[in-house]
């Protein structure tokens, strides 16, 4: 499953570096390594694998600047997604460690 999970990892750090598309792109691993890439599918992953014979099946989604991921394969699934920049800035300001990072000049 290792392969799988790199593949899944390595499609996410491209999509989420590349520019915002219109639509799902879905991506299938034949048994030969081959790759076919189909967009606007909406079929659900696990059938798109079956249909075409594939070991793997990744679906690549957009919706603004969040990139997700899913991925299927006969031995497993997984899910990336990134987070919203306001979700993460949310948890950092709400974390107790950089409260502790306070410049005591300014206190």
């Amino acid at each position: 499953m290792t392969g799988f999970l790199e593949n899944a990892e390595r499609i996410f750090e491209t999509a989420a570096q590349g520019e915002p598309a219109s639509g799902d792109l879905a991506i299938l691993i034949g048994q030969d390594g081959n790759i076919r890439m189909l967009m606007g599918s909406d079929w659900p992953l696990d059938s798109l694998r079956a249909q075409h014979s594939a070991i793997a099946a990744y679906r690549v989604s957009r919706n603004g600047s969040q990139v997700r991921v899913d991925g299927n394969s006969r031995t497993g699934s997984c899910v990336l997604q990134s987070e919203p920049v306001s979700s993460v800035a949310r948890r950092l300001l709400a974390d107790p460690w950089h409260s502790q990072l306070r410049d005591p000049r300014f206190s």
